[in-house]
């Protein structure tokens, strides 16, 4: 190796070093490393698959794909085998390689879905970080049919920096995930051991004040204010529960029953599958669950709700419905409540489908669908 090209590769693993040390957002960061990649190495067509342990994969960056691959929204890219993957899922992609005749570009030729701006082949590379695999990384370049042991290698450096960036991410996602939920206890336990005491005290001393005066008028006040603290109570546990859900522990549908009996509610469960959630799935359909029964609660006049849960193929369900008062709703229109709107935000968060049917006599439902 010359040099000249000893330093120009030393560069480029700088430059995309920098790069990798700026993001936070690993779609965002993934997107513009991929750029940066192309451009100081002069190839032009580049993408890049996350995939889970389970094998599923998303396209999570791609930079000048071709018609016959970018065509309906990159459907050709999101979906089907192809050789890459296969190789990664089974275990024989642990380095550099090039992939000879490309099976997603075989498939769109055949299938005469467009132009393929010169393409047959291109190179993949794992990223990894240690033992720990993310996905791949494929470069290709129009007419390019042989990448050299030399580019082989920088590809390599450049995908165990990604995968060590990758790694980084998630281990600070995991810490932040860890401090809120420190940060709920804290706050769960201060509120229990201040609010909710001077509340309950405030309801012990009401209620022996309407029992000692003989005064109607007073009587009646202390009443009042011994009804208002209970409410306050029950309001002030109901979101101790929320901060630090108790009973998660044995697993999300137990939660959910024990958090509506809390309410005074009488959920009927039902669970079909086994029931075994990604944490980020399960907090997310517990928070979910808990604004539906409290919307119960607050708006349905009905004690009775059902509650179930379904896992089939790769996908959860969760439908939450009561036979109360209902309301008007036209799913044309904007959802008409912030807390339904947040439902409706953390289930699209994580790829979900949310579903809302209501009318005036006949009741709620709430219907989530998600991966998993």
């Amino acid at each position: 190796m010359t040099g000249e090209k000893h330093h120009s590769e030393i560069r480029i693993l700088k430059e995309i070093a920098e790069l990798l040390n700026e993001g936070t957002e690993i779609n965002t960061i993934l997107s513009e490393v991929l750029r940066k990649l192309l451009h100081v190495t002069g190839l032009e067509t580049g993408w890049i698959f996350l995939i889970e342990p389970d094998g599923k994969y998303r396209l999570v960056a791609e930079e000048k794909l071709p018609p016959a691959l970018s065509c309906l929204n990159f459907e050709p890219m999101c979906t089907g085998d192809c050789w890459c993957i296969d190789r990664y899922n089974d275990g024989r992609l642990n380095k550099a390689i090039n992939i000879i005749e490309c099976k997603r570009i075989e498939d769109a030729i055949a299938e005469k879905r467009g132009n393929t701006n010169g393409l047959t082949h291109h190179a993949t590379v794992p990223l990894r970080a240690g033992d720990e695999k993310f996905g791949i990384l494929n470069v290709a370049a129009p007419n390019k049919t042989y990448f050299e042991p030399n580019e082989l290698a920088l590809l390599e450096s450049i995908a165990f920096q990604i995968g060590t960036a990758l790694k980084r991410i998630k281990l600070a996602e995991r810490e932040q995930e860890t401090a809120l939920t420190a940060e709920r206890n804290r706050l769960a336990r201060d509120l229990h051991d201040s609010v909710n005491q001077l509340l309950f005290s405030l309801s012990l001393t009401a209620r022996g004040g309407a029992e000692i005066t003989k005064e109607p008028n007073t009587k009646e006040t202390f009443t009042y204010i011994q009804d208002l603290a209970q409410e306050a109570l029950s309001e002030m546990r109901a979101l101790i529960w929320q901060l630090r859900p108790r009973g998660l522990e044995n697993g999300l549908i137990s939660a959910l029953n024990g958090y509506g009996q809390m309410l005074g509610l009488q959920p009927h469960t039902e669970v079909k599958g086994v029931i075994c959630l990604p944490g980020k799935i399960e907090e997310v359909l517990w928070r979910i669950g808990q604004e539906a029964l409290a919307n119960c609660k607050k708006h349905s006049g009905q004690t009775n709700v059902e509650i179930s849960l379904t896992i089939e193929n790769q996908q959860i369900t969760m439908v939450i419905s009561d036979c109360g008062s209902g309301f008007h709703y036209d799913k044309d229109k904007e959802i008409p409540s912030l807390g339904l709107k947040s439902m409706k935000d953390r289930t699209e968060a994580l790829n979900g489908h949310f579903m809302l049917q209501s009318s005036p006599q006949k009741g709620t439902t709430i219907h989530i669908s998600m991966p998993i």
